[in-house]
């Protein structure tokens, strides 16, 4: 957290029955996205990396 009391902006990848999962959180917003293959939830999860100025996301 940070000291305004904000969380700190993270990429996290999830794979759980079949399905991968992204989650992203920046401020005060947390958001999922789903998908079927692994591939594409990497490339997202790279492109929302980048987006957000992040030098890495995390593979949960």
């Amino acid at each position: 957290m940070l000291p305004n009391g904000k969380v700190s902006p993270c990429i996290e990848v999830v794979e759980a029955c079949g399905e991968w999962f992204v989650r992203m959180v920046e401020e005060d917003q947390e958001v999922t996205r789903s998908f079927e293959l692994e591939s594409f939830a990497l490339a997202f999860a790279e492109g929302q990396r980048i987006r957000l100025g992040l030098a890495e996301f995390k593979r949960l």
